[in-house]
């Protein structure tokens, strides 16, 4: 590295340069924008985190409805909140490695179908009692249990027993997986004291941070947990969560000063607002993907045909250009696309196709209109991509009618619940977490209504197979499976997208989901 832009970096790093002004200088040198953001990042990690103060973040994905309780997350908000207070056994890193956690070590039997955690010793609860393999074993229990609601209960399925034994929790399965560890880094299975049997949403974790104020819909503060183990978290003293659905309302915090990040940026806005000063534009592509979900076995959508005719009625490219803006790609009415490590590439793409769908619509005999439900929390420009899908299946002849419902209470009142609305899912690290979790029969998040007796086998046997050619071919089966007859319209991946001031530092943008995988508050600090 030269002298001057040697230069250039310690004073950035030191915040006598803003990034905007960092980058252009070294543009003026002929280095390209994300090369110099790359420097600046590594040197930030080197120069290493700033301790105190305050993070504030606005955010979209929350509700009066939302719960502390692990099992019940289901939005933005609520897993930001897990990721203050708790911790899991083991994560999924940026690059898709398994990174431990509450676990320092995790080990598998020969044949993948016994795995043991050998759980870290001298970390302690919020309320002061010493974490314990037990305290392990029965949060993964109360997982497992249906009366749980719990929405890891899909992967938790499968499991043959489960035990606590000196250090150890381990777990042996009905049959191998290969992919063991990175269903344990669901991030709903956040350790409690005993397990939260008796009191699951009482906030009370290993993490960072001590709840100190939960107003479920509006805000949730934190404080430093003094006896935290991981010195690498937990930066700042204090961090805060004020819940800002609406769109405009979060960009006005974070231009104001009143948040340090926001998350779900509009793609329509982001360039405008990355060139705001003082501000940048964070945004990664990965596995989200945003759609409209028909119950399978719900009238009308229990017509494939109809389902069939709402696939090709939908212009995706037209929505990735006028929704996304460039932030994203086109969608194939499978939630796995090439950001999965056993991705089949040779799945044909489906295209807008009115002919077809008219014909596909009138076999299946449904009269009168189509009802989606949509909201602007369903996802950025949910309103907007829902216009757009009323007019391409107006020129197919199918009637759709959209309703627009509120945004607070819409995934514990309309989610999972009405049989087509708008929706969106972060995705997985592997295949077979993204389809235990909402494809499975039985999976309590099985928002489409799914349930295929051959498809659970496939997936059955998919986790077994340690061959890794066998293995992408039954994906590859699964995937054209609920791409030609399941419930998901999957239009679009999108790029996660979020808006960072410049006083933030030691971001790390993260493929996995938006504010660095729900992880921003507690991996950054002031700097």
């Amino acid at each position: 590295m030269s002298d001057i832009i040697s230069h250039y970096v310690e004073r950035a790093v030191k915040g006598f340069m803003t990034r905007r002004e960092f980058i252009g200088r070294l543009g003026a040198l002929g280095v390209a924008a994300a090369s110099a953001n790359s420097l600046l990042a590594s040197a930030a990690r080197a120069e290493g985190p700033k301790k105190g103060g305050l993070i504030r973040s606005g955010l979209q994905g929350g509700a009066s409805t939302d719960s502390l309780d692990p099992a019940l997350a289901a939005s933005s908000v609520a897993n930001n909140v897990l990721t203050a207070y708790g911790d899991l056994l083991v994560e999924v890193s940026p690059q898709g490695e398994i990174v431990p956690r509450l676990a320092e070590t995790v080990e598998a039997s020969a044949d993948a179908k016994t795995w043991t955690f050998k759980i870290r010793r001298g970390v302690e609860f919020h309320n002061g009692k010493t974490l314990k393999p037990e305290d392990v074993l029965k949060t993964m229990q109360r997982h497992s249990n249906e009366d749980s609601q719990s929405g890891a209960l899909g992967i938790m399925r499968g499991i043959e027993s489960m035990k606590a034994d000196g250090g150890y929790f381990s777990v042996t399965l009905e049959t191998p997986n290969a992919d063991l560890p990175y269903l344990m880094a669901d991030y709903h299975l956040v350790v409690q004291p005993e397990g939260g049997m008796d009191a699951p949403a009482a906030g009370i974790g290993t993490g960072p941070y001590t709840v100190e104020v939960n107003e479920p819909g509006a805000r949730h503060a934190f404080k430093k947990f003094a006896n935290y183990w991981d010195t690498d978290r937990g930066h700042a003293e204090e961090i805060e969560i004020l819940v800002l659905n609406d769109d405009t309302a979060r960009t006005a915090a974070l231009q104001s000063g009143q948040v340090h990040f926001i998350n779900r940026v509009s793609p329509k806005i982001a360039n405008l607002l990355g060139r705001a000063p003082g501000l940048r534009i964070e945004s990664i592509s990965g596995r989200g993907h945003y759609c409209f979900l028909m119950h399978c076995d719900t009238a009308p959508f229990a017509s494939n045909d109809l389902r069939m005719a709402l696939k090709l009625a939908v212009d995706r490219q037209e929505m990735v250009d006028k929704v996304l803006r460039g932030y994203g790609s086109v969608g194939n009415d499978m939630p796995i696309n090439a950001a999965y490590p056993l991705f089949s590439g040779d799945i044909e793409q489906r295209s807008y196709d009115p002919d077809q769908a008219r014909h596909y619509y009138q076999k299946s005999g449904h009269d009168g209109p189509v009802v989606l439900k949509v909201s602007d929390n369903a996802f950025p420009g949910a309103v907007d991509a829902a216009a757009l899908f009323q007019q391409s299946a107006a020129k197919a002849g199918i009637p759709l009618q959209i309703e627009r419902v509120p945004s607070d209470g819409y995934w514990s009142e309309v989610w999972n619940k009405d049989p087509f609305c708008a929706s969106y899912w972060g995705g997985r690290p592997v295949q077979d977490q993204m389809f235990s979790t909402a494809y499975k029969s039985d999976a309590d998040w099985n928002d489409t209504r799914f349930k295929r007796e051959d498809f659970d086998a496939l997936l059955l046997q998919a986790k077994g197979e340690l061959d890794t050619a066998k293995r992408t071919a039954l994906y590859h089966e699964m995937g054209l499976m609920v791409r030609d007859e399941g419930g998901a319209i999957i239009p679009m991946f999108n790029d996660f997208i979020d808006g960072v001031s410049e006083q933030i530092g030691g971001w790390e943008n993260d493929p996995g989901g938006g504010m660095m995988y729900d992880g921003a508050l507690v991996k950054t600090w002031l700097l």
